[in-house]
């Protein structure tokens, strides 16, 4: 009978995003659908599955996977001070926004969490309604990471300001719940051990990153199918956590999550990431959240008055409890989105189950009442992402152009800035000779300067963009104007060299501090060469609908998938793909890799905004 109820539940994690992209369910996390699914299923509808021993067993395996996972996706990077690592012009553009950073609003919004979790737990045993008021304020504190990334990565969000400060705040809403639970377990279960041994956690946790920091530098030399050496790096981190946590008298999720963040301080590669997300997703956490399904039975919950009361009492709570963050966010985003971002933030199950699974370990809550708060966040999670995706919309400072300066109006300029400008690209160009001014000005933006310093041009803004064009023709200009560039902080310098030995004699300079330069040419001759050895690429050269692009692939939307299953397939050709700095030759079998460089041919309108998509992190 054990294994009839695993297959149904294996049967039911099958289909079940099967019939979401069916019939187009997009509105809902997958996480609750199998929850959905597993009460369905369960005693409370049809009774097909029970609960054994072996589900219980991987139900168990599937939150501490699920929480190692969470702590593999907190992106450290966010905590870091990020002013010195701003280039000019963003400092310049983030005039109005420099004191409110992400990491400063989501500490605040999640202070204003801490506070009204506080005051409701407070209310609620003031009242008699619930009297644990530890127990209460750390599940009303709680947010999904998990939900709330898979909200962020399907509006490709989690590059812009507003994502990264949504991500943040519900890093908090699952990390600071965490240590609370593991307080809270420790001074009220009954095996708990002294507090102080839970510091055994963080010093194995220090341990085992500065065993394995250089494991990643030289493991793709050893690796092989049958090995997979950093899956069982992966898996020897939860086992040893888990274990650690659990003989100090903390509890395994703990162990489970500081794993995930062990892993992440290790930088694994996105190979890796996705390797154990296919693990996890694929097998032990539906069974997981399927089980809490199966467990929950509602004809017990809604036979109990108090439950039916608590239910829409514990769901305000959950909303109640981050509606201050509104006002938070309001202060860097417009009200819409601070709306979406603050529902959004309201979405809590991951934790809540964990919470609720020590809770009753430990006997400090009923099953009705560990029911009702269940549901409670079963609700916000099909409510919360409704309202997120009805009010979120693009902001502002998510839809500048890219800025393109060049320096020197001439014709090998001046034609490519006026195609530029028909695209994504704010194009500026600046030139020292009155004649080009007065030939030039009428066709594009051009600026009349007396000098080409470095000083002048930093004093006219003219470093203050994304893109460096140094399209002069005098060459030793070029490469001085060059390096003050990049002490500036121009991100991207493309400099062009007329003279071959100006060239051979700062090549190696200019590319170890990562100018990109080109010699005219030297690019003639490889033109000449591609016509004779390739006839067809003068149709392409001459083909004013098409162009050859290049895109690095950040989306994860569109990586492990084949070339003949991109959604764009039958607009575009590609015919390079670099991976790992060698060329591969594609054919529509092959599967596009986070990180790939595309080398493509496409329509020149609908080309740029599939590079967009292809290049938005994701």
């Amino acid at each position: 009978m054990d294994q009839v109820s695993l297959v149904i539940i294996l049967l039911a994690a099958l289909l079940i995003p099967l019939i979401m992209a069916k019939f187009k369910i997009n509105s809902l996390p997958t996480a609750v659908m199998e929850i959905i699914v597993g009460i369905v299923i369960g005693p409370s509808v049809f009774n097909f599955v029970n609960t054994s021993d072996l589900i219980s067993q991987l139900s168990t395996i599937g939150v501490i996977v699920l929480l190692f996972l969470s702590g593999l996706e907190i992106d450290f990077s966010l905590f870091k001070k990020r002013r010195t690592a701003l280039t000019p012009l963003e400092q310049k553009n983030a005039v109005n926004t420099p004191k409110y950073s992400p990491v400063r609003l989501s500490v605040y919004a999640y202070s204003t969490i801490i506070v009204l979790s506080l005051l409701l737990a407070a209310a609620f045993k003031v009242s008699g309604l619930f009297s644990d008021f530890w127990l209460a304020a750390i599940l009303f504190g709680t947010i999904s990471l998990g939900i709330v990334i898979a909200a962020l990565k399907e509006q490709e969000l989690l590059s812009k300001a507003f994502g990264q400060t949504i991500l943040l705040i519900s890093v908090f809403g699952e990390l600071v719940p965490m240590m609370g639970l593991t307080l809270y377990a420790s001074v009220y279960g009954s095996n708990s051990q002294s507090l102080w041994l839970l510091l055994l956690i963080l010093a194995v946790a220090a341990l085992l990153l500065l065993r394995f920091k250089p494991f990643f530098r030289f493991y793709q030399n050893i690796n092989k199918s049958t090995t997979q050496l950093d899956i069982r790096l992966a898996f020897f981190l939860i086992v040893t956590m888990v274990t650690v946590a659990e003989s100090v008298g903390a509890e395994n999720i703990l162990g489970a999550f500081v794993a995930g963040i062990v892993l992440k301080l290790l930088n694994p590669s996105e190979t890796t990431r996705e390797r154990l997300d296919a693990i996890g997703y694929g097998f032990f956490i539906p069974i997981f959240f399927i089980t809490t399904g199966v467990d929950l039975n509602l004809r017990t919950l809604l036979t109990s008055g108090k439950t039916l009361l608590l239910i829409p009492l514990f769901f305000l709570a959950y909303m109640v409890a981050k509606i201050c963050g509104y006002w938070v966010l309001k202060l860097r985003f417009k009200q819409a989105n601070a709306l979406a971002g603050t529902a959004l933030t309201a979405t809590t199950m991951t934790m809540v189950l964990a919470v609720l699974r020590v809770a009753k370990s430990m006997k400090t809550i009923t099953s009705d009442q560990s029911g009702a708060f269940l549901l409670a966040a079963l609700l916000t999670c099909v409510i919360s992402p409704l309202i997120f995706n009805k009010f979120y919309s693009a902001e502002k400072e998510d839809l500048v152009k890219t800025a393109v300066h060049f320096i020197g109006a001439n014709l090998s300029t001046v034609p490519v800035a006026q195609q530029l400008r028909k695209g994504w690209y704010d194009v500026s160009m600046y030139t020292n000779h009155p004649e080009n001014y007065q030939t030039y000005h009428a066709q594009v933006p051009v600026t009349l300067m007396e000098n080409f310093t470095a000083q002048d041009l930093q004093d006219h803004g003219v470093f203050d963009t994304d893109i460096l064009v140094l399209g002069h023709i005098d060459a030793e200009r070029n490469y001085e104007l060059a390096k003050a560039a990049k002490a500036y902080g121009v991100r991207r310098i493309i400099v062009r060299f007329e003279d071959r030995n100006v060239l051979n004699e700062h090549e190696d300079e200019l590319r170890e501090l990562g100018v990109e330069v080109y010699n005219t040419p030297e690019a003639n001759i490889t033109l000449l060469r591609a016509l004779i050895e390739s006839p067809s690429t003068l149709l392409l050269l001459n083909d004013t609908e098409n162009s050859i692009y290049e895109v690095r692939v950040l989306n994860h939307l569109y990586t492990d998938v084949q070339i003949k299953n991109l959604q764009f397939a039958q607009d575009i050709t590609i015919s390079q793909v670099i991976r790992n700095r060698k060329l591969i030759a594609p054919n529509g079998n092959t599967t596009i890799m986070y990180g790939d460089r595309l080398i493509f041919t496409g329509n020149k309108q609908t080309a740029a905004q599939i590079r967009q998509a292809l290049a938005t992190a994701n």
